[in-house]
């Protein structure tokens, strides 16, 4: 009986290879400003309050605000202009009861201020004297030293993907240099006799490469470094030289093709001939996608993806990018993009099978539908015109038209 027909959840097949995993790969320091999508491999602490000094965050007056008291626009309060706050520098000046400086966003309140007046609620009187026009509480347009983080704070912990809140948040506490998860490589390695490379021309019989390229642009969304080890023909020695070569140079290596259960699909028996505990994983209950292959050697993961290329790009997402983030050490994956819509059409699915639809998102007057792209798994472009993947859980026998769904975004 083919291995394949022995099927598991797509969930526990995930967590059964992860659980053979060794530890995720070394660190390296770089500079912050080329750390967009990287993972940190260390807390990273604040070394200074942020702000570090009491700031306004309007252009006004700089006041005391006890000074303003009951005063409104019939009955303003006045105030002497003791100064203009310079932005960059500090104030040179402490504020007495009855006396205010002109400051401008950003800038440093005067010793003895403790609330900012928006120059909106104010009017000149006379020569360095204004008119406050409304009551302001203390602390109103002022940053506090240390209101956003205190010295000494953990500001971002190990395992977090960086995006541009966080770069900016490192460059606010002078962090210019980074200790990162070194990037997972990843070897991509496309099988069968009849592939050819993006670039030749076509002989009757013969399909060009859209697996590598297709995985590859996945595994650096994933924050993977790929490498393609070309177009392996379907012979056993060859095969497991290029997967033995990948293997010494990668941590995670992929194999597309070749896991089917046909005479000439390799990728088990080279998958079990590479280390222990080999293939643990031959057959996942999820349509498309059935035949895959897990397996872990040495530590490493190995994972034997279907050809068609809409199958091996689902399997993907559901089993490589995870076992990417799991050598990143990251400890906190951002939702995967996703919206709500309604189903254009019943879908039916087999009970016991999870399957993942390709949708088209269609405006409507009460919301997005998602609509089906039908179409057999080696079509590439039925995936190109989609939006976005409908999943029909293990434990229902289809969808029916108008029911709510969530559509992972692609």
């Amino acid at each position: 009986m083919p291995e394949f027909l022995e099927l598991l959840p797509p969930q526990e097949a995930l967590e059964t290879l992860l659980s053979h995993l060794k530890a995720a790969p070394h660190s390296e320091e770089i500079d912050t400003r080329q750390a967009v999508g990287r993972v940190t491999a260390v807390p990273v602490i604040a070394p200074h309050p942020l702000p570090s000094f009491p700031r306004s965050t309007v252009d006004g007056y700089a006041i005391i605000a006890a000074d303003t008291y009951g005063a409104g626009e019939a009955l303003p309060a006045y105030l002497n202009v003791a100064a203009e706050v310079p932005m960059g520098a500090e104030a040179g000046v402490e504020l007495t009861p009855g006396s205010c400086a002109l400051i401008h966003t950003g800038g440093m309140l005067p010793s003895g201020a403790d609330a900012v007046v928006m120059v909106e609620y104010t009017q000149s009187a006379a020569a360095n004297e204004v008119e406050i026009l409304r009551a302001v509480a203390v602390g109103e347009n002022v940053l506090k030293v240390g209101e956003d983080v205190a010295a000494g704070d953990e500001v971002i912990s190990a395992g977090v993907r960086l995006g541009a809140a966080e770069i900016g948040g490192l460059m606010a506490i002078g962090s210019t240099r980074l200790a990162v998860v070194r990037k997972p490589r990843v070897g991509i390695i496309s099988s069968g006799d009849e592939v050819v490379p993006p670039d030749a021309a076509l002989k009757p019989g013969q399909v060009r490469d859209v697996n590598a390229y297709t995985l590859s642009a996945l595994v650096q969304d994933a924050g993977g470094d790929p490498l393609l080890y070309g177009i392996v023909p379907d012979q056993y020695a060859e095969m497991q030289a290029v997967a033995t070569l990948a293997m010494e140079e990668c941590d995670l290596v992929v194999i597309t093709a070749g896991s089917s259960a046909s005479t000439r699909d390799l990728t088990a028996q080279v998958f079990d001939a590479l280390g222990e505990p080999g293939v643990l994983v031959h057959g996942v209950n999820v349509r498309p996608g059935k035949p895959t292959i897990l397996a872990v050697c040495g530590g490493k993961a190995m994972i034997g993806l279907p050809g068609n290329p809409v199958s091996a790009l689902v399997i993907a997402s559901l089993f490589v990018v995870p076992v990417i983030h799991a050598y990143l050490g990251i400890n906190k994956t951002r939702p995967r993009p996703s919206i709500d819509a309604r189903l254009s059409i019943n879908l039916s699915s087999q009970t016991g099978r999870e399957d993942w639809v390709p949708v088209r998102l269609v405006p409507s007057p009460q919301g997005y539908l998602a609509e089906p792209v039908f179409g057999k798994s080696n079509l590439i472009f039925g995936l190109v015109r989609a939006h976005g993947l409908v999943c029909i859980p293990a434990d229902a026998n289809g969808l029916a038209a108008g029911e709510p769904v969530r559509v992972f975004i692609l």
